[in-house]
């Protein structure tokens, strides 16, 4: 704004002589910036920790249930079952399932994927 002699006034007369940045003096501190960086880090891994978890106990929950299920389908006369995750079992990388005999063998049945599901069933093989 412009008076009459030709001299500015300010809108905002407590901004005169404000500067936006300094550039000799950081913004924030080093502290600041560490305690920052620092929280933001614990915010992801609250996030995404959960998450993980609770993915792993379910899957292991479904390829514990779908191996039971394709060793009573497949194996009757075992004696139990277990699933795990294998990085080169006889089914490539992924959830195994495996029969256990009487004498605590263990045979594979079949692999129930990267994700486990539900085996799909062909016809039952009957133990020699």
């Amino acid at each position: 704004m412009n008076d009459d002699d030709g001299s500015e006034q300010h809108e905002h007369p407590e901004l005169a002589g404000y500067e936006p940045h300094d550039s000799a003096r950081p913004l924030r501190s080093r502290r600041l910036l560490l305690v920052m960086r620092l929280a933001v880090v614990l915010g992801l891994v609250a996030l995404i920790v959960p998450g993980l978890l609770t993915s792993m106990q379910i899957a292991s929950v479904t390829a514990t249930n779908g191996c039971s299920v394709a060793v009573a389908h497949y194996y009757p006369l075992a004696e139990g079952s277990t699933a795990r995750f294998d990085l080169a079992g006889p089914g490539g990388f992924g959830w195994q399932c495996y029969a256990i005999d009487v004498h605590e063998r263990e045979t594979w049945v079949n692999s129930l994927g990267l994700i486990p599901r539900a085996p799909g069933f062909g016809p039952p093989v009957v133990p020699a």
